[in-house]
């Protein structure tokens, strides 16, 4: 049962998840919450503040043509007041209410910031509406539309956007002074904005010689100082957190506390970014949206301290560079990563318009950065951020901190840490199989109950899909089916998920997988390339799942087996999601799967296991069942396959895909 976060029952199971230093550190945090409401100090005098991490000269000149005309044509879009958020699409950028959630006409209440009930929607609104305008990546599009042009009217709204925020947001009043991401993100949007607003002559009169400006940044530090995500919530959170922490503080150290925020945000930093990813260099969340998220709010921390000539420990760079070399290994055929996990469609740095490919624009930063190896799949985009990044971010082969590490010599298919295994075959046939842990920290906050489940594309088409994300808060029966078991290509027993839930944000018990056996080569030879896992989520029986990807006759093969007691006979579940792009014909246990890329028709069969009863859902609702997420806040109808029946043990379930020529 999924319990709604802010219920006494969701209390009690959160707080089931915690230690005693963290449950300390909370009591804490609510003491002093108590205590700034009726105690809030001012903003200590500041005289002769100057910014001066700018962009090195011919900066700006680097920019492919390409990529600063999609940025322009997205900045005249926002100057016209037009926006998309999650779906939603608004058109009162050129005048907005920073507290109205366009998604539902709500507008959050005032007070003391936490006091609000964010987590209620009918009283709020869509938060994640809300919020993301606030964290003002709209504001660096066009501050970098005014660097590429010289043109004013960009920077002229900048400033009347952000004067209007500052006077609508006062310190510690109302939904924006609530979570520590969104301060840490917006402060790492203010240091872009008033670097690339540099050669306007207004800058320094909208940052540094403005005290309003002074107040909301030096509160902004002042609230991260106090209240850092701890234990069980220190995932992506806390990076982001620390990310615009050091960066405002080495970009904007105009305050006597300067020097202790930033040495103590880089401690958290180095400790955080360790301890958030596997020594692989995959994200410990095990939801590649955040592995790109805090990819992004690493490389622009370090970004800053190049930039102030800040040194930074050398664990740092090797955790950015093996995040790297991990992103560039798991990818597809077209640049695309797995759909795995949550994903919210955040970001840590946006300098760039529509069109840019977010994964390649990574990768190209890690080549400017650390250097591309021979296996790397080539990025053909361009994009803004990555000239910008590299003209501050010292190489790493030509930094005198840097480790000597021996970075991989081919491309790796598994991941052993993270439990994560990519088969690869002919005509760009992609696989990811999941036998990892559940997720992240006792919450798991991020995860989904989708052990063992399977992830296949065909030149970068989803075949059988990961269905996504949509919705975290405020559509409870949504966010319980794309998390579910039954959300996922995997087995369900008994109409229940592998994991239990305990609230949108928790689960309070985790089916443990192991991988058995692993061979991800010689499929580019003609050869079969194999995974085989188990997890322990049904107990007493287990489900252990064998894939094998044969590349002479461009075959996948699955079988599935629930292993447990003799004689236990048990209702099973068996899903396959399809992805957008595929029609199914569904005739008993043969589906007929079509397709068309670039032009050209393509063609799967997929048998599957005579010993279910076979349906095909698409579109429902009561209960949800046959939709797919491309991102946050949208989705559409697709195909979903689910075989009904029942396990004795006697036999396993054997799947069958197989791509036509």
């Amino acid at each position: 049962m999924t319990v709604s976060s802010g219920s006494p029952g969701w209390y009690l199971r959160r707080l089931s998840r915690m230690g005693p230093r963290e449950v300390g550190g909370r009591v804490g945090d609510a003491v002093r919450r108590r205590r700034w409401r009726s105690a809030r100090p001012n903003c200590p005098s500041v005289t002769g503040a100057r910014f001066t991490a700018v962009l090195p000269a011919g900066t700006i000149a680097a920019i492919p043509p390409d990529a600063a005309k999609r940025l322009i044509a997205e900045a005249d879009r926002l100057m016209y007041g037009h926006v998309e958020y999650f779906g939603v699409v608004r058109d009162d950028l050129a005048d907005p209410d920073w507290w109205c959630d366009p998604k539902t006409g709500r507008r959050a209440p005032w007070g003391y910031a936490f006091d609000v009930p964010y987590r209620n929607e009918d009283a709020v609104g869509d938060i994640k509406q809300i919020w993301e305008l606030s964290r003002h990546q709209y504001l660096t599009q066009l501050a970098a539309a005014y660097a590429i042009t010289g043109n004013e009217r960009y920077a002229e709204r900048v400033a009347e956007h952000l004067r209007s925020w500052w006077a609508a947001n006062p310190p510690l009043r109302g939904v924006h002074w609530i979570s520590g991401i969104e301060l840490g993100i917006r402060l790492l949007s203010w240091v872009w904005v008033r670097r690339l607003l540099d050669g306007w002559p207004g800058a320094a009169g909208l940052f540094e010689d403005n005290p309003v400006a002074l107040n909301q940044i030096w509160h902004h530090q002042r609230w991260l100082a106090a209240f850092p995500s701890r234990g069980s919530s220190a995932n992506n959170h806390v990076i982001a957190e620390a990310a615009g922490q050091f960066a405002a503080s080495c970009a904007f150290g105009w305050f006597p506390s300067s020097a202790r925020w930033r040495a103590d945000a880089l401690r958290s930093l180095e400790r955080h970014l360790r301890g958030n990813t596997f020594h692989s260099g995959l994200n410990r969340e095990l939801a590649t949206e955040y592995h790109g998220l805090v990819l992004e709010l690493g490389l622009a921390a370090v970004a800053e301290a190049d930039a102030a000539g800040r040194p930074v420990p050398a664990s740092i760079r090797l955790v950015l560079l093996r995040m790297t070399d991990a992103l560039a290994a798991v990818v597809d055929s077209r640049l695309r990563p797995p759909r795995q996990g949550d994903a919210d469609d955040g970001h840590g740095l946006v300098v760039d318009g529509a069109g840019t490919d977010r994964w390649g624009s990574l990768l190209a930063t890690g080549g400017a950065v650390f250097g591309r190896l021979a296996w790397w799949p080539a990025v053909t985009g361009t994009d803004v951020r990555t000239p910008l990044l590299a003209a501050l971010i010292r190489p790493y082969a030509k930094n005198g901190t840097a480790p000597v590490v021996t970075r991989p010599a081919s491309r790796p298919a598994h991941f052993a840490d993270a439990g994560l295994t990519i088969l690869r075959g002919p005509e760009e046939i992609w696989c990811r199989c999941d036998g990892g842990p559940h997720g992240f920290l006792s919450i798991a906050a991020h995860a989904h109950a989708d052990a063992l489940s399977v992830e296949v594309r065909h030149d970068g088409v989803d075949v059988l899909a990961d269905p996504g994300t949509y919705c975290y808060h405020g559509q409870p029966e949504w966010r319980r089916y794309f998390r579910s078991t039954l959300g996922h290509n995997t087995l369900q027993l008994e109409g229940g998920d592998q994991s239990v839930s305990g609230g949108p944000f928790l689960w309070t018990r985790h089916a443990r997988s192991r991988v058995l056996a692993v061979d991800a080569s010689g499929a580019s030879e003609g050869g079969t390339v194999r995974w085989c896992a188990e997890h322990d989520g049904y107990q007493p029986s287990v489900h252990r799942r064998r894939v094998e990807l044969t590349a002479a006759s461009r075959e996948l093969r699955i079988v599935d087996e629930v292993r447990g007691r003799h004689g236990l006979r048990r209702a099973v579940r068996l899903a396959f999601h399809l992805g957008p792009a595929i029609a199914a014909d569904l005739a008993d246990s043969r589906a007929v799967l079509t397709w068309t890329r670039d032009g050209e028709e393509r063609s799967a069969v997929l048998d599957l296991p005579g010993q279910l009863n076979w349906q095909a859902h698409r579109g429902g609702t009561d209960p949800p069942l046959g939709w797919y997420s491309a991102g946050f806040g949208r989705k559409e109808p697709s195909t979903t396959l689910v075989g009904t029946g029942f396990a004795d043990g006697a036999e396993g379930f054997t799947t069958v895909l197989r791509f036509r020529g």
